[in-house]
């Protein structure tokens, strides 16, 4: 298939449906302690891929220090899906919210060393590396999580129906990509992580970015306030908005979801815009932040192979990704938790294993948020 044959995405732009929300019967409550979570770090990442395309990387070769890597391949074998060969690419991103280090100041909480993903989205760019789907998953799906080796070598048992996000805090980087596999039938040829230090910072650098908002978003625990109109986001605004849960919508992770999903196309718009050539310092600074605050598979654990593998996306515009959130219905027996709709993710599956465009029909009818539309690009 060549580039120009390269599937239009099914549902452009849209982060989810309209569609009758199933959910259990009383009033939602809230989540604590929703606030120490990093809740879209991860998008931090495609804003690294972004970066690629400037050229950073081979600039600064001894930035490679910086880089953190796992090797997700050894620690899981031979005992995973068949890579596919049609050249599309499969990359998990995920975000922790480790309580160590300059993290415990921004999200609270003891500093115990502990880790959760509290995003994670899978990033399937199709043949020809011009556009891309993004299928957000929930953190707080219901899963079976399989029988998974760290990359410390330690055995972790299979359990059901446990949180999404419990594989991370139980074995790492393997363990969330052996459980997202597990999932979806679908290999991950790449892992990407980042942390909510670097995503602050590397906004401040970028020089904030530019969101409009449709309405208020008040929330005390992500430390936000902001008015309806037109805002140019400092890091920590920015970090608010993609953590808050309930400043705004229903006050659920599908409605969070729907807030990240519209912030990360406003930074890929504002990462495009920026000319860091015309200024060196910048440049090494963006660089600097960007590899510090990433860690990958070891496929991508160099500057030189993070920016190449980058370099080649750069092509993807915010107007050629197509996001979702993986298909699910409201838990009967608990509504602050959700269950795969089977049949609808199936279908999501099928259409990027095969490299094609996710039909409409796979998001049709399934829960949702109610924050769509709240943030859009300035």
């Amino acid at each position: 298939m060549t580039a120009e044959s390269t599937p239009e995405p099914g549902i452009p732009g849209e982060s989810g449906t309209t569609g009758p929300r199933h959910r259990a019967k009383g009033r939602r409550r809230k989540t604590r302690g929703g606030h120490k979570g990093l809740k879209i770090a991860a998008w931090t990442a495609a804003g690294i891929v972004v970066l690629g395309g400037t050229g950073a990387g081979y600039l600064y070769f001894k930035l490679n220090g910086n880089i953190k890597s796992v090797d997700i391949d050894q620690a899981l074998g031979t005992d995973r899906p068949t890579k596919v060969d049609n050249g599309s690419e499969n990359i998990l991103v995920l975000g922790s919210d480790t309580r160590s280090g300059s993290n415990k100041k921004l999200g609270g909480g003891a500093d115990d060393g502990s880790a959760r993903s509290d995003t994670a989205m899978i990033v399937h760019v199709y043949e020809g590396h011009k556009k891309a789907s993004v299928v957000s998953i929930p953190r707080d799906t219901l899963v079976d999580r399989p029988e998974c080796t760290d990359t410390d070598g330690n055995v972790h048992d299979a359990a059901s129906m446990k949180m999404f996000n419990s594989a991370y805090s139980t074995g790492g980087a393997a363990c969330a990509v052996k459980t997202v596999e597990s999932l979806t039938g679908i290999r991950m040829d790449h892992y990407l992580e980042v942390d909510f230090a670097g995503f602050q910072k590397l906004i401040d650098e970028l020089g904030g970015v530019d969101v409009t908002t449709t309405k208020d978003i008040t929330d005390s625990e992500s430390h936000l306030n902001l008015k309806a109109g037109t805002h140019t986001l400092t890091g920590k605004q920015a970090l608010g908005l993609v953590r808050t849960r309930h400043g705004v919508g229903d006050g659920s992770d599908l409605g969070r979801i729907q807030l990240q999903q519209a912030f990360i196309k406003a930074l890929i718009n504002q990462i495009k815009d920026v000319d860091v050539f015309g200024n060196p310092k910048k440049l090494y600074d963006l660089a600097n932040t960007a590899t510090k605050a990433v860690t990958t598979d070891s496929d991508l654990g160099s500057v030189n192979k993070l920016m190449s593998f980058a370099n080649g996306l750069k092509g993807i515009s915010s107007k050629n990704m197509t996001m979702i959130t993986m298909p699910v219905q409201y838990d009967p027996a608990d509504a602050n938790r959700v269950l795969v709709d089977e049949a609808k993710a199936k279908a999501v599956w099928k259409a990027l294993e095969n490299d094609r465009a996710i039909p409409k029909s796979a998001t049709e009818g399934t829960a949702t948020g109610k924050a769509d539309g709240v943030v859009t690009a300035s």
